[in-house]
């Protein structure tokens, strides 16, 4: 009898199943950004405007033409950006460590996904609020200035890029923090002064050389000039070289990230 039911069963399509849970881990995550919207969304938009307001129009009236263009324009594809970048890296290393805390990543790892599908599932969760967080942002800076496009397809990959870059890396943090000063050491110490000092308000060029070459280590400038150059057609790097780093981090931070799960870093101690 066991026999026949089981010739009749249908076979497991493994393909499937890692879509569906792939899916449900995306779906969990969207669901997390919007119903906590007033953390995940409005702070973003709320510093925005800050920047815009004091930055933009105070002082860019001072500062006046930067790189061919009025300051406010100029900052705007920068600020987007920085927003992009905190969020991705905020959405996941809270939300997979917010898993290790309460032990539910326990679920996820007795389940048939493999780990490449959950760091895949976690990581595009943070690319979807670094796109929502984005396009806010960018609504804010169309109040504030024009924005000119120069290159869509170029700003949506430099979008996307950047956040599956700071997503992975947020995913590494959250791999190795044991409490939850380790999760914000990182966010305060490195990526606010890379970000301030990665070309958002500034063009490089502006620097001394010593300046310029110590710059050129940042690999946020990277990030924030390839979008820039898609709005402005402007940057102070190669943008084949800014998206060729861009996906070579992704890369090497996706195989690392699936590497330690399967060694059980930070999952299994």
């Amino acid at each position: 009898m066991n026999s026949v039911a089981q010739a009749a069963a249908p076979p497991i399509r493994l393909n499937v199943v890692r879509w569906i849970g792939f899916k449900t881990i995306v779906i969990r995550e969207y669901g997390r950004i919007i119903r906590i919207w007033g953390q995940t969304i409005v702070p973003s938009v709320v510093t925005a405007v800050l920047y815009f307001a004091i930055f933009g129009s105070l002082i860019g009236r001072r500062v006046g033409v930067m790189g061919g263009f009025d300051y406010k324009q100029f900052i705007a594809p920068g600020l987007i950006m920085m927003s992009v970048i905190t969020n991705s890296y905020g959405n996941v290393v809270a939300s997979f460590f917010g898993a290790k805390f309460g032990k539910h990543v326990e679920e996820l790892l007795v389940s048939p996904l493999p780990n490449w599908v959950i760091v895949a599932g976690y990581a595009t969760g943070g690319v979807v609020r670094g796109v929502l967080v984005g396009l806010a942002v960018t609504v804010v800076s169309l109040v504030f200035t024009h924005l000119h496009v120069h290159h869509l397809a170029l700003i949506f990959t430099a979008l996307v890029l950047t956040s599956l870059t700071f997503a992975l890396a947020g995913f590494l943090n959250a791999l190795f923090a044991k409490n939850f000063d380790q999760v914000n050491w990182i966010p305060a110490f490195v990526l606010t002064p890379l970000t301030y000092f990665g070309g958002v308000f500034y063009s490089v060029s502006l620097l001394p050389d010593w300046a310029q070459n110590l710059s050129y280590v940042n690999p946020i400038l990277y990030m924030v000039n390839a979008f820039r150059f898609g709005f402005l057609g402007v940057s102070d790097v190669d943008v084949g070289v800014a998206f060729a780093l861009m996906a070579s981090a992704a890369i090497v931070l996706f195989a690392v990230a699936v590497g330690l799960m399967n060694r059980g870093t930070g999952i299994r101690e």
